[in-house]
């Protein structure tokens, strides 16, 4: 926890607050800190500073707290993402949050097994948890959007193009001709497929939508690997 991020229901008064659960936790067993001590903390979709320690007992932290500067610059991105497995699906979003990636997109694919949409990891306080830890990781405060679509030709047909208007579309996609562009200076969309990767006819529809095929090289990425590697390489603001 690299920050602190504070939510509406954590404010006593305009520059107070009381922590309690995970983040009190990790301020008496991983930061060891003492009244008096300043932490980092910063308010969901608002300014970050820091929070001086007025008083700390097992059971609440109250905090002083003064948020004076704005979080980092989230990236100009748009990732339409396969639903991936349930298994590396938290640590996904975790890394998306991470890196500063505020517009996300969950897809189903011919290759998305349908028991992967019954994840619990789905649910508003599942996803705003996970949200939560790749903020705090990235000393970030401004929550990712995550949209859901489960029909993959409605979605492609009739939303993805407007989506990609005003923007540079790329689709993941191995073996294709075209590599993948490098420190772009502009709005982007990217679609990455599920493990297995999207269909011939799914690329197809993709590139009908707007979307050009690229490839990072002859290597298979498992998903949770192609994502930081594939944003890494489109924008220097991650690195």
């Amino acid at each position: 926890m690299n920050l602190a991020l504070l939510f509406d229901e954590d404010f006593i008064a305009d520059d107070r607050v009381r922590l309690t659960g995970r983040r009190l936790a990790h301020l008496h067993s991983v930061l060891k800190v003492d009244t008096g001590d300043e932490i980092p903390v910063g308010r969901v979709n608002g300014d970050i500073g820091t929070g001086e320690i007025l008083h700390l007992t097992d059971a609440v932290a109250e905090l002083r707290v003064r948020l004076d500067r704005q979080p980092p610059p989230a990236l100009p991105l748009t990732l339409v993402l396969a639903m991936p497995r349930p298994k590396m699906f938290r640590r996904i979003l975790q890394t998306c949050a991470t890196l500063g990636v505020k517009d996300l997109w969950l897809i189903n694919s011919h290759k998305v097994e349908k028991s992967f949409w019954q994840t619990p990891w789905l649910g508003d306080e599942p996803l705003r948890e996970n949200l939560t830890l790749g903020l705090e990781q990235a000393r970030d405060t401004v929550m990712p959007r995550v949209q859901i679509r489960k029909l993959f030709k409605p979605f492609v047909e009739d939303e993805l193009p407007g989506l990609l208007a005003g923007k540079r579309a790329l689709v993941a996609h191995p073996g294709t001709d075209t590599p993948c562009p490098s420190q772009l200076n502009q709005a982007t969309a990217l679609c990455i497929g599920p493990e297995g990767g999207f269909t011939p006819y799914e690329v197809g529809k993709l590139e009908e939508a707007g979307c050009e095929a690229v490839h990072l090289g002859p290597r298979i990425l498992r998903v949770e690997t192609a994502v930081p590697v594939l944003v890494s390489r489109l924008f220097d603001a991650c690195l």
